[in-house]
């Protein structure tokens, strides 16, 4: 639905406004779940899922930034923060002087292993326990083409 009109209608403005109530409440409901069950944050988890899931479980500074959608400060922030509870440590790139990886130490294995299940359980309980197969399919197709206008912009601007 396309208009030249500067204002939502009443249903967009509806749903625009519940989407950033979603957008606010779940992340937070997920970050205190993840925090009281594995003493780790949100972000902890964003950065050990990416680590965990690279088959070597190292990814350079740079990759991680992007897959996160994270300023490369806030990357490197944060894995300061996480070297200092031995869940990362980070490894100079030997090819590459001026790169570094982020590497997942035994501790924060455990730790993102240990985490799953009950954030796993957390997403079914807010999310998937709330609607039905149909419904599921519908909130991924829409989602789909939000991301794609999205991803569209986003590798436009990096051209």
């Amino acid at each position: 639905m396309k208009t030249d009109e500067p204002w939502l209608d009443e249903g967009e403005q509806v749903l625009w406004r519940r989407w950033l109530r979603v957008n606010a409440l779940l992340p937070a409901a997920l970050h205190r779940a993840l925090q009281a069950d594995s003493g780790l944050s949100l972000p902890d988890f964003d950065v050990l899922v990416q680590l965990s899931e690279s088959p070597e479980g190292r990814v350079r500074v740079n990759d991680l930034a992007h897959a996160l959608h994270w300023e490369r400060s806030r990357v490197s922030h944060h894995i300061t923060r996480m070297e200092r509870r031995d869940l990362v440590r980070r490894e100079e790139c030997a090819d590459d002087g001026r790169g570094a990886f982020v590497v997942l130490t035994p501790r924060g294995r455990t730790s993102i292993q240990q985490a799953v299940p009950g954030h796993v359980q957390e997403v079914r309980r807010r999310i998937f326990d709330q609607v039905d197969a149909d419904e599921i399919d519908l909130v991924a197709m829409v989602l789909d083409k939000i991301l794609r206008s999205l991803d569209g912009a986003a590798a436009a601007k990096s051209v």
